[in-house]
């Protein structure tokens, strides 16, 4: 019995492979860093991080807003953490980060999603945790 099972495990992990092979030749973005500049189209994947610190980590002179990938913030030498992620152009559906391991009020509370350098996205603080 375990030798008519042998041949059809080896057709699943065949097609399996396959299947992972062709999605990742339909990505056509190899930039991995979310503070890089990429162009993307559909179905590529793209990265974008989330930067957990204090609220004024984010601030320069407290009223002008950077990314985290600015380096005038300094966020390297602050307490903070960051997240990276790396879905496919329309397929975000839910993104999870462990807090088993993590906890986000021991970083400041706050996040900032951002992408980018020279045409950087970056959301507005949001806090997170007490």
């Amino acid at each position: 019995m375990a030798i008519q099972r042998l041949p059809l495990l080896l057709v699943f992990l065949l097609i399996s492979s396959l299947t992972l092979l062709a999605q990742s030749r339909s990505d056509t973005n190899h930039v991995y860093s979310p503070c890089a500049d990429a162009k993307v189209q559909r179905s590529d994947g793209f990265s974008f991080g989330i930067a957990f610190a204090s609220r004024t980590s984010f601030f320069v002179n407290s009223s002008v807003q950077l990314s985290p990938c600015d380096k005038r913030l300094s966020l390297s030498s602050a307490n903070s953490q960051i997240a990276v992620f790396r879905p496919k152009v329309d397929e975000i559906s839910l993104l999870t980060i462990n807090t088993s391991s993590f906890f986000p009020d021991s970083y400041g509370g706050y996040m900032v999603a951002f992408a980018g350098r020279k045409y950087a996205a970056r959301s507005l603080p949001a806090f997170v945790a007490n």
